[in-house]
């Protein structure tokens, strides 16, 4: 299984497959994804590409954070782990019978 890292400051033009072409520079990218707002139908500025190895993901973490794509300096981070829900619970909920 690979590395995912967080890409953000993304142009609102910038689409998966320019994400994934650009981080291919450095390692083999196993998906990238560009979040969409469904309502505006445009990026929101944010997305992620999990890298093939745990080196190449920190290759790439060193070699594309700061580098422009389509006009913007991304930032580069490590993936935290997904939240559960808007109150930072785990969304499990427990009933007394």
């Amino acid at each position: 299984m690979g590395k995912k890292l967080f890409v953000g400051n993304l142009s609102w033009d910038v689409r998966d497959e320019q994400l994934k072409e650009a981080f291919s520079a450095v390692g083999t990218v196993e998906e990238a994804v560009v979040i969409m707002d469904r309502m505006k139908n445009r990026s929101k500025g944010f997305g992620f590409v999990t890298m093939s190895t745990e080196e190449e993901a920190q290759t790439a973490l060193e070699q594309m954070n700061g580098k422009e794509i389509d006009g913007r300096p991304i930032n580069v981070s490590e993936a935290r782990e997904e939240r559960r829900d808007s109150f930072g619970g785990d969304n499990r909920r427990s009933y007394d019978n």
